[in-house]
């Protein structure tokens, strides 16, 4: 009798860099420039940067940055899959803007499937609000990675928002109690 090795399957990551008040981006889709003067913890680009083999983003992402070497400073070096419900009004110089990038017209779960087996058994982080909250939705994220920034925008895009919606309950990954709360404590700076 012969075995044959599974394929290790990657999971699909919902991973975000959010402000402590929970926007991901501040209003006009602002991507990155809230996180002026926020530092990254050391090593952080380099960890995820080697476990993930693909990013599924949505297009208000896209076409507020479309730069597919962003994600881990380019880094990561993978396919990036836009999901999009109009691919062929993409501008020119989007669609050309870096290697790799498809424009996907499909379900939400179609689109996942297809991101995470060209991740070739590494992750696949989903950045978009949008798209990973449907992915929750469904049973189809498999965790959920925030880095906290010491913000309050107070205004912008939410990381989760579903109004009248049941709470969606989390565990942490590791401690010894994966359903105690995050402590957190900062104080505001004072610019005079």
């Amino acid at each position: 009798m012969t075995t044959q090795a599974q394929q290790q399957t990657g999971k699909i990551i919902w991973h975000f860099m959010m402000s402590l008040d929970g926007f991901i981006a501040a209003p006009g889709q602002d991507a990155l420039g809230w996180l002026e003067g926020v530092s990254i913890r050391p090593g952080v680009v380099t960890e995820y940067a080697g476990r993930i083999g693909a990013v599924l983003g949505g297009r208000k992402g896209w076409d507020a940055y479309p730069d597919s070497s962003a994600p881990y400073g380019g880094a990561m070096g993978g396919p990036t899959f836009i999901l999009t419900h109009h691919p062929d009004d993409a501008k020119a110089d989007q669609a050309e803007s870096g290697p790799g990038v498809t424009f996907l017209n499909c379900e939400v779960a179609e689109a996942a499937r297809i991101a995470l087996e060209a991740a070739a058994g590494k992750d696949l982080v989903v950045f978009s609000a949008d798209i990973g909250r449907q992915l929750l939705n469904q049973g189809l994220l498999d965790e959920l990675h925030l880095h906290i920034a010491p913000v309050l925008l107070g205004d912008g895009t939410r990381l989760f928002d579903n109004p009248g919606g049941v709470p969606v309950q989390l565990e942490r990954l590791a401690g010894d109690d994966l359903r105690a709360s995050v402590d957190v404590s900062y104080r505001p700076v004072r610019t005079n």
